[in-house]
């Protein structure tokens, strides 16, 4: 192993386990700045704007009943999804493999969960034009979904100028966290109705990767529940 892969595993154990771990069991959330670095960082950001301005983005949808349904006064982010691997991703690839890691750090420390998988990763951009997302929870029904982490990449930004506050409703607590999206800093929380949570409106291009980390039994149960639910449907167009 070279040397400074072995730092960068040293540096996220110690992260892990003396912050993640205890952050997200005490108040469901953590966040920590210059995760990759100015020069990492930077390459991400690169990468995610040829994205945007090579048309790749396209209008947040809405998951359940309005599945598939584009409303931009709830969300109005643009968005697309990367596994990391296609041409021009390598940074957000390298991102990828250090959140992984991260997370596969904390896997037996936080409770009940087993963690095996992930989402692909979302890029978005809200783009500036007083778009946000209003409170919502990223798993209010047991979708198998059971951390958020968000990478934010937005330099120099001034949150009573721009805006785009990530706020976090922590269940039970009389308090609010306010999480400003800037540059070089992650963000993690439980994703289920623990943190109710709303992006206030952007004044200025705003840019994020997000992925979630799946329960693994809760996931496996949620896929039969949409393989019952699918057949029953086709059961009764049929009949």
């Amino acid at each position: 192993m070279p040397f400074h892969q072995h730092l960068i595993d040293l540096k996220l154990e110690q992260l892990a386990l003396d912050q993640v771990v205890p952050s997200l069991l005490d108040k469901g959330f953590f966040y920590v700045d210059n995760f990759l670095g100015e020069l990492v960082g930077q390459l991400v950001l690169d990468q995610v704007k040829d994205m945007h301005h090579s048309g790749l983005l396209n209008d947040g949808q809405l998951a359940g009943r309005l599945s598939g349904v584009s409303k931009r006064h709830i969300r109005g982010d643009k968005i697309t999804w990367v596994c990391g691997t296609e041409r021009g991703t390598e940074a957000v690839n390298f991102l990828l493999t250090l959140v992984d890691k991260l997370i596969s750090l904390c896997i037996g420390r936080l409770g009940k969960s087993v963690i095996r998988e992930r989402s692909k990763a979302m890029v978005a951009c809200y783009p500036g034009n007083g778009a946000g997302y209003v409170k919502h929870v990223d798993n209010p029904n047991g979708d198998g979904r059971c951390v958020t982490c968000i990478y934010y990449l937005n330099k120099n930004w001034n949150a009573k100028e721009h805006g785009g506050i990530l706020r976090i409703f922590p269940e039970g607590k009389s308090y609010v966290a306010d999480i400003e999206p800037l540059f070089d800093r992650l963000l993690l929380f439980w994703s289920d109705r623990r943190n109710p949570h709303e992006v206030q409106p952007s004044y200025a291009t705003r840019y994020a990767i997000t992925v979630w980390y799946f329960d693994s039994e809760e996931r496996a149960e949620a896929k039969r529940r949409f393989r019952d639910l699918t057949a029953s449907t086709q059961a009764d167009t049929s009949s």
